[in-house]
């Protein structure tokens, strides 16, 4: 049996949104772009939506009945399957889930898990639907390999799906594009986003990033900075809350904690978010779970402390007191009162700022698709045969 060329790669990259907005969209997208850069690679992207149509890669729509809703997940898979299977390719590359796909990116829990878990409601048609095409990738001998994109959700995949050859459950963590912070002064940036939010030059501020604030903890974050307030009542601390979620729920909590003055609820901030990065303190975010959690590693290139629960993916590149803080008892307001404490010391705040951004530096997103070249490579010639 002779090898057959393998130099030009025709890769699917399949995903129902595609775009810089979402954990998932990011890393498909910063993916697929930069393999198309190489030309060892022939991409072709599968979608919905997109955000943004990239040169270099063909697009392709797959349709979605989104009525009744239970057909979503189960449409999409019928869809791209049809349409890939209409042409060749050397790798299906999923990241949601389909039935038929050589690699499956896996950006949060088995479906049934987020059901029972952190939903905590029960299933419904959609949940089903969801859950029927996860077991069919799951079991189709085809897909070689799944890529939790943490060793929590690495963890959650195999107590799902314990029949699975764990040798073919590897973590490939989401990666960072230094440049974006790069490309701002710090100093210029902390004064203009200040100003703009009307927050003092020496105020410490807190900085909270999510589109989803319940899941995220913002909750958690205002009872522990209550706690600080309450213990050291002469520090001036800010709370930056970016992006959206129930604001009035939120300004109605932060008014019983005594919190008023203390919070900014800024919006969706696309133009300004690496600035607000740089003209922070600290990023926290106590999610109740989190697969990986991407804005803590933004966060960390912007060389900022974290401050993440232990139920955050993004663990894996945190080191507790060296580079940020994990917090083991989310609900305990007095163990993150205690840890922002410890970062408003300048001279430690330095440090552990100057370890997360050198973190960071590990994580490009050259370095994930080196990893991906290589898997993909490994994929190919095992089944490159006459």
């Amino acid at each position: 049996m002779v090898k057959r060329e393998t130099n030009l790669k025709k890769v699917a990259i399949v995903i129902p949104r595609y775009g810089p907005v979402g954990g998932a969209e990011r890393f498909a997208c910063e993916l697929a772009e930069r393999l198309s850069r190489n030309e060892r690679y022939e991409i072709h992207v599968f979608a919905n939506r997109w955000q943004r149509k990239s040169p270099g890669i063909t697009f392709h729509k797959v349709p979605i009945i989104t009525f009744p809703k239970f057909l979503t997940t189960i449409s999409f898979a019928v869809f791209a399957e049809r349409k890939i299977a209409a042409m060749k390719f050397d790798i299906v590359h999923a990241h949601d889930r389909m039935f038929n796909a050589d690699v499956f990116t896996m950006h949060g829990l088995p479906h049934r898990l987020w059901v029972r878990d952190i939903r905590k409601k029960p299933m419904n048609l959609f949940d089903y639907g969801t859950a029927w095409v996860e077991r069919k990738l799951v079991a189709n001998p085809r897909c070689k390999s799944f890529l939790p994109v943490s060793h929590l959700a690495r963890e959650k995949f195999l107590e799902a799906y314990p029949a699975v050859d764990s040798a073919k459950v590897q973590v490939i963590h989401p990666g960072i594009d230094i440049d974006r912070f790069r490309q701002f002064d710090r100093e210029e940036a902390r004064r203009e986003i200040r100003n703009l939010f009307h927050i003092d030059p020496d105020d410490f501020v807190i900085l909270f990033v999510s589109m989803n604030f319940d899941i995220k903890g913002l909750d958690r974050i205002f009872s522990g900075v209550a706690a600080f307030k309450s213990k050291y009542p002469g520090e001036k601390i800010k709370i930056l809350v970016v992006g959206k979620g129930n604001e009035k729920k939120y300004r109605d909590m932060a008014h019983k904690l005594s919190l008023g003055q203390a919070v900014i609820f800024a919006g969706i901030q696309k133009e300004n978010l690496e600035r607000i990065y740089l003209a922070s303190d600290a990023y926290a975010m106590l999610s109740k779970f989190d697969t990986f959690g991407i804005v803590v590693l933004e966060a960390m290139a912007a060389a900022l402390p974290v401050i993440i629960s232990t139920n955050v993916g993004a663990r894996d590149i945190v080191r507790d007191g060296s580079n940020g803080f994990i917090i083991d008892n989310v609900e305990d307001s007095h163990e993150i009162s205690e840890k922002i404490f410890r970062m408003m010391n300048s001279t430690f705040r330095a440090k552990i700022a100057q370890a997360a951004y050198d973190r960071a530096l590990k994580q490009s997103w050259d370095v994930v698709v080196d990893r991906v070249h290589a898997l993909y490579n490994k994929i190919v010639s095992s089944s490159a045969v006459d």
